[in-house]
């Protein structure tokens, strides 16, 4: 079995991006496909737990039952993740999940409503990411993103309490943020400017190392995971470098270096860092297994860096 045969071998929320991305399906095959993860596989599973309200586990960022206890990794059921799963497995938007989650969702740091967004841009990019898929009118976040980012070029969650320096993975989650948005309503150019300094921040940094000394940041960093959550990590930066549609920067060069000495003798990529904690259902068959979402990600990546024409 090829690595593609293997990938194809899977449930529609990855399979349709596989036949999109790393084949010559026409676009109406890719489309039909799409189109199941609504009502087969993992994307059924994640609608069918949904409360009548329109939230999952009760909660915006956090299950309703929650008591803080992090002592086995935070939760990832409530509606945020949840939402976050839905847009990585590319269902089509549902004006009813929308309107629910609008009317019904508050934000546990002060009961905010949820596309208004609270006061954590790495909360607050990922309500834009999935906001902007969705449909749901989320301008308000974007401007008080613009308004954050800080004098290096990215944002950090502990601005609010005094940090000047920014986060790698507090702006990963504002870039693609700031990314969808600007497909789904156009953006600006001062949100255009905001994105193309917080890319040059980790470019600067070469996607994994201290401006300062040139150490690798954090090792596990150089570890892929999915779902990555509000996590930072290579492959997350650079298939969001991907994403975007430009040529790729000659400053990726080190990053696709560590992206490729990852790859297995039989071709594919390894899950090697599952955050802790509850998640719905399993979709790897965990660490240090072949994982299909890290492959089809990792090709995907390749591809583009490459040149790669399918």
């Amino acid at each position: 079995m090829t690595v593609l045969d293997w990938l194809l071998d899977s449930d529609p929320a990855l399979r349709w991006q596989v036949l999109r991305d790393l084949s010559d399906a026409p676009s109406e095959v890719v489309a039909a496909e799409r189109a199941r993860v609504a009502t087969e596989g993992w994307g059924a599973r994640l609608l069918a737990l949904r409360d009548d309200d329109g939230q999952w586990a009760g909660g915006a960022c956090f299950p309703a039952d929650f008591r803080g206890d992090f002592s086995q990794g935070q939760p990832w059921t409530s509606t945020l993740p949840t939402l976050t799963l839905l847009r990585d497995f590319g269902i089509d938007p549902n004006a009813e999940t929308v309107a629910l989650v609008r009317d019904n969702s508050r934000w546990e740091h002060a009961g905010q409503p949820f596309f208004a967004g609270e006061v954590e841009p790495c909360i607050n990019g990922r309500t834009v990411w999935v906001g902007a898929y969705f449909g749901a009118d989320v301008d308000s976040i974007v401007t008080r993103l613009l308004g954050e980012q800080l004098a290096d070029g990215g944002w950090n969650c502990e601005a609010e309490n005094g940090s000047v320096r920014s986060s790698f993975a507090t702006t990963i989650c504002v870039l693609e943020g700031l990314l969808e948005h600007e497909r789904a309503a156009g953006g600006s150019a001062r949100a255009l400017a905001a994105r193309r300094r917080g890319e040059e921040y980790l470019l600067e940094r070469g996607l994994f190392r201290r401006l300062s000394t040139g150490e690798v940041a954090d090792p596990a960093w150089l570890e892929f995971s999915f779902p990555s959550w509000w996590h930072y990590d290579v492959l997350r930066a650079l298939d969001y470098f991907r994403a975007g549609g430009d040529p790729p920067d000659p400053r990726l060069a080190e990053a696709i270096t560590v992206l490729r000495s990852k790859q297995q003798p039989d071709g594919t990529w390894l899950l090697e860092n599952t955050h802790p904690g509850a998640m719905h259902f399993p979709m790897e068959d965990g660490d240090g297994h072949p994982s299909r979402w890290n492959t089809l990600r990792a090709l995907r990546v390749l591809d583009w860096h490459d040149g790669t024409i399918r």
